[in-house]
């Protein structure tokens, strides 16, 4: 398998990328196709004595940058390390891009270079996170902030499919993001996606309420990017929360530090 590789993209590039490309050789046995500012991934691999095995180097001249238009990947940055890995993609050079660049222009170049499967409407940023009892997968995490009834329909059948594929999960259950667990519970929008994804081929279990989401009660969880957005926003504080007080609660005194060491790998495994 070949993963092409935006070396530029996100907040630590290129070094933390090349550092993660060649953890993913050694680690799934794949071929790594980076883009980018060819000299400098070379000079960077160079300063520090990585030896970019199975990799080729496409150059790319230009960066997008967090702040950039999300368009620019289509007209003034096409040659961009993110832009050159899409045209890639569509030519058939890699079996899979990945990047950590700007989340606006990752989504334009993922549907109008590289192109949506036939009968897609919308693409959908989907986020595998973590629950009581295993991982499962929230879309749209903010690709799309309002959604008409069929994209949240859409969004359940790739949900399965990819639990399925992806991590192996038989028989995934989706449900839906609400109010309440009731059909008639939520918006206008929300109400006719449930009607929709009631008749799908794939395990509709109905609506799952934002208290639920944690226990890991559904494999797949559906909704609009604004509210997607807002769950995982609030995983994230609600850790960081958590890790704080708890890192807080041990340093109170000698006793508290040594009942620290006692459950340090629980710890760590929980903050993985």
């Amino acid at each position: 398998m070949k993963i092409i590789v935006d070396a530029f993209g996100g907040d630590h590039a290129p070094l933390e990328i090349l550092k993660g490309a060649m953890q993913a050789v050694d680690a799934y046995d794949v071929d790594i196709i980076l883009t980018g500012k060819e000299a400098e991934i070379r000079r960077c691999a160079a300063e520090n004595r990585l030896q970019l095995r199975r990799t080729r180097i496409v150059d790319a001249p230009q960066v997008i940058t967090m702040e950039d238009d999300a368009k620019s990947v289509l007209r003034s940055k096409k040659d961009s390390s993110l832009g050159v890995a899409f045209q890639l993609l569509k030519a058939g050079e890699g079996d899979a891009l990945v990047s950590a660049g700007n989340t606006g222009a990752v989504t334009v170049g993922a549907t109008l270079i590289t192109g949506r499967i036939k009968g897609v409407k919308r693409p959908a940023i989907a986020s595998v996170m973590p629950s009581a009892s295993k991982p499962f997968l929230m879309m749209d995490c903010g690709a799309n902030a309002e959604c008409k009834p069929e994209f949240l329909y859409q969004f359940g059948l790739l949900g399965s499919l990819y639990m399925q594929h992806v991590l192996h999960v038989k028989n995934p259950r989706v449900a839906l993001a609400n109010n309440g667990t009731e059909p008639t519970k939520g918006t206008p929008t929300v109400r006719a996606a449930y009607d929709l994804m009631t008749a799908a081929p794939y395990n509709f279990v109905g609506n799952i309420e934002g208290r639920q989401i944690p226990f890991g009660d559904a494999d797949v969880v559906v909704a609009d990017g604004f509210t997607g957005n807002l769950i995982l926003k609030t995983y994230e504080g609600v850790a960081k929360v958590l890790m704080n007080e708890m890192k807080g609660l041990f340093k109170k005194n000698a006793f508290t530090l040594l009942s620290a060491l006692g459950v340090s790998g629980g710890l760590k495994n929980m903050k993985a």
